[in-house]
């Protein structure tokens, strides 16, 4: 795609020209403020929770207690300045010298305190720590002395823990969570005053049906628990909204009870992440005050840009707040081999990932004895760059001008079990085009469309974002009139926050389209024909690339719709379904009229491009290079602007551009690789020379050019107001940065 990717950005470039006026760093801030932390860096309150750039976890396991190497990890965490430690605590296993009934105690521990001697050590190093609980599963003694604390299902049968049944699963919305775990949290911050509490699976293992979850949930709803995942179904819609209640007021007591001990303390849940997550992420933003994005490492057909996707959707709650990405040194496949190594090159490019869309790295060991040492060299090189370019990794706003927007409410109430599908699928193929598009864009929460979140965007995309309220589609128009410009697909807005189906889409007047009744698919042997403009031999600006074609492969569904204002040009037509077999059937029936598969709008001061089909889907199952170069040109052409950076040159890179307080920094990540959507990658593919135009921020002046991984400075041109410089080559990982004029 590298030679129409260069002609469209030529051309695109000729059109937005005249409009352009700068691009001006106001336009692209955050809209809360941050504050000043003593030691002149940005922080996002006013305690310890923007300080750390670099955590280490120690996962203990049971018999670690007498078994481990403390002075060996002291070093090593100093070594690779290791500036923050998440350390296992308590919950399941107590690491420490439990006071509490039922708190089980390692069998190793002996009269040792295997927690407190880390957080003793850390502290030295002058480390933040969090405890580390677990509070999904019991042993034998408090499940006779408490059998209410454990959960059961819906035939009335208690749990066993599925992987070990010598534990019980415990129910998360009972008193296992609000009485006894309360009970755990209170004792380990009165006796060590960590900076904070982290659980892991504090959530449950799926739906309660024990006395506790019967009672509480008939209160609040009046029903019994569900039956059935249709959220359709009103008791299943209840129990989402009862089951978020009921968590989040666990949170709070929990953050409550830390906060009476340690009023620099808080509790930090261990939730959060894109459309499929279950807790309300706008919620989730609002009461964490760090999160620590918990995608350790890709499995089985997961590309490598997953990780900083992880990282732009926590922070569309989160804005400026500062957000960890853990990174398992293991292999993350469904047959858990915990004390596993993974591909040294698959650590180095999931971490470079997560760090290019602003996570900050957090390596996470499963047993504190030492198996396999190969990944720890690798740490050490990844974390030893981060502390010596800190500065232009404490980045204070995104510079992209796209925002891809997720919806929980869709993918709970419009997807329910077939959400992945339906919701998540659209969104990773449009991901995928961008990536390839090598276009800068963040996440945006569909809760968080109000113009203070918004601002900074010139263009929304809405990968069959289904499920919006009236509010929300008032908010995206408002947007438009503005001067916005939305890219939508299939059946974005045709339904209510609910799921619940409109007679007509809540967008309709954006799209320039009525709903017709019907909704298409799958459908087999459809296309695309390809149209050329009005009264020209031309072809539209949205077809670059498409010059020697004349028709391409249609989505596999499809919106029925009708123009609101009669015939539309459109320079893409349908050409319906037809035989596959025989192959003797196989042409298309003589038709006078086609439908269009595209409509472009203009609306107030905005563009608008709407595809009825649900072409980004259908890229992300076939991977079709027509449907790529498509979504690339919608959001090109909607956009109508120069953007922050474009990157010229062969491969496949993501690309990310920040601001910092004197510099702004393009990282570029290296994706190319056989492996691409299947790890662990086998070899680093070196990339050839890519040259950058980069849109100097207004009253800004550029002192110098360099390259952080390469570690050399280098040399730019400055052209109007870009800075254009090459870069050389990229093994895995890049970063650009320009100082400015202080």
């Amino acid at each position: 795609m590298g030679n129409d990717r260069r002609t469209f950005i030529k051309q695109a470039a000729g059109i937005a020209a005249a409009s352009y006026v700068g691009f001006d760093l106001a336009t692209t801030a955050y809209a809360s403020s941050l504050s000043t932390a003593a030691d002149g860096t940005a922080d996002t309150l006013t305690g310890w929770y923007g300080r750390p750039m670099r955590w280490a976890q120690l996962a203990f396991v049971e018999d670690d207690p007498g078994n481990y190497d403390l002075s060996f990890w002291m070093e090593y965490f100093r070594r690779i300045h290791a500036d923050a430690a998440c350390l296992s605590a308590g919950g399941v296993v107590a690491f420490y010298p439990t006071e509490i009934q039922f708190h089980y105690r390692s069998r190793w521990l002996g009269t040792t305190d295997a927690f407190g001697d880390v957080v003793a050590g850390c502290r030295k190093l002058g480390m933040n720590v969090i405890a580390r609980t677990d509070s999904h599963a019991c042993h034998q003694d408090a499940h006779d002395a408490h059998p209410d604390w454990i959960a059961v299902d819906a035939q009335g049968n208690q749990r066993r823990h599925p992987s070990d049944p010598d534990y019980w699963l415990t129910c998360a919305l009972g008193p296992y969570n609000f009485e006894f775990m309360t009970s755990v949290h209170q004792e380990i911050m009165r006796k060590y005053k960590p900076d904070g509490i982290f659980t892991n699976r504090w959530s449950g293992s799926g739906m309660c049906y024990c006395e506790h979850c019967q009672k509480n949930f008939l209160a609040f709803s009046g029903l019994d628990l569900p039956r059935t995942n249709d959220p359709q179904d009103p008791a299943r819609r209840q129990y989402l909204l009862w089951n978020q209640k009921r968590l989040f007021d666990l949170w709070e007591l929990w953050n409550e009870k830390i906060r009476e001990i340690n009023p620099g303390a808080s509790y930090i849940a261990n939730a959060g992440g894109g459309a499929l997550s279950p807790l309300d992420m706008k919620t989730i933003g609002e009461l964490a005050p760090t999160l620590f994005a918990d995608r350790q490492g890709r499995s089985g057909l997961m590309p490598p840009w997953t990780n900083g996707k992880n990282g732009k959707e926590y922070r569309a709650a989160m804005g400026e707040k500062s957000i960890a990405g853990m990174v398992s040194v293991g292999l993350e496949e469904k047959y858990r081999w915990k004390d596993s190594v993974q591909s040294l090159d698959e650590i180095r490019l999931w971490m470079a990932d997560g760090i290019a869309q602003g996570l900050r790295p957090w390596f996470v060991k499963f047993n504190a004895k030492l198996i396999d040492r190969r990944w720890l060299p690798v740490i050490e090189e990844i974390y030893k760059w981060h502390y010596a370019n800190e500065a232009y990794l404490r980045n204070e706003r995104p510079f992209a001008r796209v925002g891809m927007v997720y919806s929980q409410q869709t993918a709970t109430f419009y997807g329910g079990e077939n959400a992945r599908a339906l919701v998540e699928d659209p969104a990773l193929g449009f991901y995928q085009a961008l990536i390839e598009a090598r276009i800068p864009f963040e996440m945006v929460h569909d809760r968080l469309l109000d113009s203070e979140h918004i601002a900074q965007f010139r263009t929304l995309i809405l990968p069959n974002i289904a499920a919006l309220s009236d509010s929300q589609c008032r908010q995206i128009r408002d947007f438009v009139q503005d001067g916005g410009s939305v890219v939508a697909t299939f059946e974005t807005s045709l339904y209510d926050e609910w799921g619940v189906r409109r007679k007509d889409f809540g967008l309709g007047p954006l799209f320039g389209v009525t709903y017709a009744g019907r909704v298409h698919g799958p459908m087999l042997n459809s296309y695309l024909s390809l149209q050329r403009e009005r009264d020209a031999d031309a072809r539209h600006l949205l077809l670059a690339g498409f010059e020697d074609a004349v028709r391409i492969i249609n989505a596999t569904h499809q919106v029925d719709v009708k123009p609101l204002n009669g015939k539309m040009l459109s320079p893409l037509e349908i050409v319906p379904n037809y035989p596959d077999l025989p192959m003797e059937a196989v042409f298309p029936p003589p038709v006078k009229t086609h439908d269009p598969a595209l409509f472009m709008n203009t609306f107030g001061r905005g563009r608008v491009v709407y595809f009825p089909g649900d072409i980004d889907r259908t890229f992300w199952e076939v991977l079709d290079v027509d449907h790529a170069k498509l979504l690339r040109n919608a959001v090109l052409w909607a956009a109508n602007e120069i953007a922050p950076v474009t990157v010229e040159g062969p491969g496949v890179v993501d690309v990310a551009v920040w601001g910092q307080k004197d510099s702004m920094t393009v990282h570029l990540v290296n994706l190319t690789n056989p492996m691409m959507m299947k790890g662990p990658i086998r070899e680093v593919i070196l990339l050839a020379e890519q040259r950058l135009r980069i849109q100097i921020p207004d009253r800004r002046k550029v002192k110098q050019a360099k390259l952080l991984v390469s570690g050399k400075n280098i040399p730019f041109r400055i052209e109007h107001a870009s800075i254009i410089l090459d870069v050389p080559s990229i093994a895995i990982h890049e970063v650009v940065a320009l100082d400015f004029v202080v």
